[in-house]
């Protein structure tokens, strides 16, 4: 997938007809005399705006959506809905904030409804899980579609096709990441440390905890526990680094192939530093350091071929 830069370049260019190498030099331009103190998304979107052109109220699929747009009109699959939580606003009083996944033929995406109207066709089944619906004046937050007082949600008899419903990486650079962004990272391995074990219940895949001889899972009791590894490294892809963690299951496509033996367990590590890959996965926030990391969920291989196929596209 193309990052929310190049989409936002292909659609200006396509909608005021100018080509994009022009809309680049112009977007550089206005980093350079705001001194460099604005994201490249950012410019772009006031150069779109310098050109006339305006994604307010304009119906966009779920793939097209970008961070800072305002006034989104979408129509989509609900695909979950999360329980209504309550909150106490600043006043004392007691909100409702509730979160829900739509997914058209392009992409799924997730979003936070904060009106207690539109909770409501939630909570009396007016909508539910499969209901084809329509928004209208919402808001993006990052990769979010936010709800509010002046948006609406509805039923719609709009033909949907064949959904996304799995989890969707957009292309990114470590520098743009946030908490729960769900990217794909072109980087490499510049640090790794030792391996870790633990054990999980062979059952739930839970933590199982060792007492005395056997190990123990909170749900399906004494258990014979499966011994699982993984492994902290530190990726760089040139913008900055983030502490990263690879489980068991993409140990192998990493390169760490034999964690049994040490001697070779020491040279696999060593062949990592400086290894370039595609890395799918998930940023958290590490209660321990209070720092982003980045939980990898797949890896892939840099093909050459492809990738000058990609650039040339």
């Amino acid at each position: 997938m193309v990052d929310n830069y190049d989409r936002i370049i292909e659609k200006i260019s396509k909608i005021s007809n100018v080509d994009k190498e022009d809309i680049e030099r112009k977007i550089e331009a206005k980093r350079a005399k705001l001194s460099g103190l604005i994201s490249k998304e950012g410019a772009a979107q006031i150069v779109a705006a310098e050109l006339g052109i305006s994604f307010d109220n304009e119906r966009l699929k779920i793939e097209e959506l970008l961070p800072g747009m305002r006034k989104v009109n979408v129509v989509g699959k609900v695909v979950n809905i999360f329980p209504t939580r309550t909150f106490k606003t600043k006043t004392g009083d007691e909100g409702k904030v509730a979160n829900m996944f739509i997914a058209d033929e392009t992409s799924n995406i997730k979003v936070v409804l904060w009106d207690t109207k539109i909770i409501s066709l939630l909570e009396n089944g007016t909508i539910i899980q499969g209901s084809s619906i329509e928004i209208l004046n919402g808001s993006m937050r990052d990769n979010e579609i936010h709800l509010g007082s002046f948006s609406e949600m509805k039923i719609t008899n709009q033909e949907i096709g064949e959904v996304k419903t799995g989890k969707m990486f957009r292309t990114k650079n470590i520098s743009e990441l946030k908490n729960s962004d769900n990217a794909k990272l072109r980087a490499f391995i510049v640090q790794s440390f030792e391996p870790r074990f633990f054990y999980v219940c062979p059952s739930c895949k839970k933590k199982a905890t060792q007492e005395g001889d056997g190990f123990i899972c909170a749900e399906h009791g004494k258990v014979a526990a499966e011994k699982r590894a993984l492994l902290n490294v530190i990726l760089d892809d040139g913008t900055e680094t983030i502490r990263t963690v690879a489980f068991q299951d993409n140990l192998a496509g990493i390169g760490l192939t034999d964690l049994e033996n040490p001697e070779e367990t020491i040279k696999q590590k060593e062949k990592l530093l400086g290894k370039e890959m595609f890395f799918h996965g998930t940023v958290r926030n590490n209660k321990v350091f209070n720092t982003p990391e980045f939980i990898i969920e797949r890896v892939e291989e840099i093909n050459p071929d492809s990738l000058i196929q990609e650039l040339e596209n």
